[in-house]
Order: structure tokens, then C-alpha cells, then sequence
């Protein structure tokens, strides 16, 4: 087969793959996109030995893979590639197009379990604290209101950020203090909150969104710009970092991760974290055990007669 042959075979069969993903799979076309930059790079490197996706070795696989370590891409956003080529070959797979699965023998990087970076109870209880300061004031205005409440929404139900900015006013339930969030793959799931979210969400709702709403008919999203537009992203983490205090560098998954380690640190079984979080798999929460162990040691050295040897003990016989 020619080179350009080779080519377009291996663009039609990415984004037939694509096109599952969307409508059999659900996948948001953004987590779409990403996948297709993963193989459109896989399928250079096996178009350079002449070879199409569907005839990719483990060989490949790997040496793609070292491809990446070498030019300097760090080992998370190589086991993120690696998973989505895992989705890709078991597609192939399983619509019988391969006969073996090349990723099956392939190890991710021993960094796939980097551990999540959270804040302490202290520091996301400062930060609240400033937000909610501006939020109760008499003449606070919408965008204080607003900015507070997503805070809150944030750190009481660990959303995503896309989860954030996805919100619609139907979906807030402060009667029964819970929200409906939407998460990948445009699951649904329930979201239990606490009072502080939910007061800082109901004053949102009555005095600062009504300032904020420019046009008809009426947005439904729920937190809407300085303009009555639907927030973006990158607007959510840029206000996240700036109300941080000096040297936290928080982020809107900074304060997910810190829901689920309190959380569990508090006692809070996995599977309760897994469905508040919306994990697909109960392997993706187990990581919060992990971090919570540096408390646990804390605690046990503190408490336990053994823990630690205490000042003035009498060590005769």
C-alpha cells in the first residue's frame, strides 16, 4: 500500500472510532478531540515503518511510548495516552477487525498513580472565609454572590470544573439540598450538599443572578458571566486562583481532591466518595487512601502509647 494510502486508511478508521465514542459511548466531542490527537500521533510513528493502526505491534505501542519519555513528555500524559489507545484497540477488537489487542502486555508509567495534590481543612476554610466575607457584606454584588457560591458548590460536592459550568437552574435543588451534575459521558449523578453551599447558593439565586441575567429569553445556566453568558472554564480556574491565599496556587481540582481526602480522612467509606465524585471505577478513588495515610500516621503517633516515645518516660526496669 502507498504512503498515502496508509494515511487515509488510518484517518477513516480514527474517525469511525471517534464517531463510536460520540454516539455509542456518550463521550463529550472535547474528550473526542483528545483521543484523535492520541492516534493521529500513534499513526505517524507506525505510518514511519510503512504500517496502518490496524496492523500495530506491541513493539509500536511501546516504542511510541518511549518516543514520548524522550522528547521530554511527562509520564501522566503518557498513561493518559496509553488508556485512550487501550478504548481504541479494544474497539478493534471487539469489532473484529484485530485478532490481539497490542496494548494488553503494555505497563503504564509507574506514575500513573501520581497521587492528587489537595489543600488542609485550614486553608480551604480561609479562602471561604474571604469569599464569604465579601458575599455577606450589605452592598455585595452579583459576582461576589456568584463566586462565593461556586466556591462552595466546588469544595461541598467535588465537581469538575466542565461540571461547574455546565449547571442549569433546574438542576439545583435546594429544597432537598442536592444537585443533579452531569459528569463524563454525560452520566447523571446526585450530589448531596451541605447547608453553607446551600445558603451560599440560595442567595446567589435570589439577589445576585437576577443582576447578572442581560437577554431574553431567559439562560438557563445557572452561574452566568458579567455579560449574562455561561462561564468558560478557564474563567472558573482563573477566579479559583485568584481568591487563593499566598503560595496555595488552588485550582477548582485542588479543591475536588480536597472534598474526597477530608472526606475520607473524616471516615467516609470509598464506594460513598466514588459515587459522590462520579469515578467509574472504585480503583480511580482508592488514590484518597493513599493520601489520607499521612493523617492516619499523624493521628496513631499522637494516640498511640507506641506511636512515639514521650517526654519523661520512664524506660527502667
Amino acid at each position: 500500500m502507498t504512503e498515502s494510502g496508509q494515511a487515509s486508511g488510518n484517518v477513516r478508521v480514527v474517525r469511525e472510532f471517534c464517531a463510536y465514542l460520540q454516539v455509542e459511548k456518550g463521550m463529550r466531542p472535547a474528550t473526542c478531540e483528545a483521543y484523535q490527537r492520541d492516534l493521529e500521533q500513534l499513526a505517524e510513528h507506525v505510518e514511519g515503518r510503512n504500517g496502518l493502526l490496524v496492523g500495530t505491534t506491541q513493539a509500536d505501542v511501546s516504542g511510541f511510548m518511549e518516543g514520548l519519555r524522550t522528547n521530554g513528555v511527562d509520564s501522566r500524559s503518557i498513561a493518559r495516552k496509553l488508556s485512550a489507545l487501550r478504548g481504541f484497540f479494544r474497539w478493534l477488537l471487539l469489532d473484529k477487525r484485530i485478532t490481539h489487542d497490542p496494548t494488553v502486555n503494555v505497563e503504564s508509567p509507574a506514575s500513573w498513580k501520581v497521587l492528587p495534590k489537595s489543600l488542609a481543612e485550614s486553608e480551604v476554610a480561609e479562602m471561604l472565609e474571604r469569599t464569604g466575607t465579601a458575599a455577606r457584606a450589605a452592598d455585595a454584588d452579583g459576582l461576589a454572590l456568584r463566586d462565593h457560591a461556586i466556591l462552595e458548590l466546588l469544595y461541598a460536592g467535588g465537581l469538575r470544573v466542565g461540571e461547574i459550568c455546565s449547571l442549569r437552574e433546574e438542576d439545583l435543588h435546594v429544597d432537598q439540598a442536592r444537585v443533579q451534575v452531569r459528569g463524563k459521558g454525560d452520566k447523571e449523578r446526585i450530589v448531596p450538599l451541605g447547608v453553607r453551599a446551600i445558603a451560599a447558593l440560595e442567595r446567589y439565586i435570589s439577589i445576585g443572578r437576577p443582576g447578572l441575567v442581560k437577554a431574553r429569553p431567559f439562560p438557563r445556566t445557572l452561574f452566568l458571566s458579567v455579560r449574562g453568558k455561561p462561564l468558560t472554564r478557564q474563567w472558573v480556574w482563573e477566579m479559583v486562583r485568584a481568591v487563593s491565599g499566598p503560595g496555595q496556587k488552588a485550582s477548582p481540582h485542588k479543591l475536588r481532591h480536597s472534598c474526597a481526602t477530608h472526606m475520607v480522612e473524616h471516615g467516609a467509606d470509598l464506594r460513598s466518595v466514588q459515587t459522590l465524585l462520579g469515578h467509574a471505577d472504585i480503583a480511580t478513588t482508592q488514590v484518597y487512601t493513599h493520601v489520607a495515610l499521612g493523617h492516619l500516621k499523624q493521628v496513631h503517633r499522637m494516640h498511640h502509647p507506641r506511636g512515639k516515645m514521650r517526654q519523661g518516660a520512664n524506660h527502667g526496669a
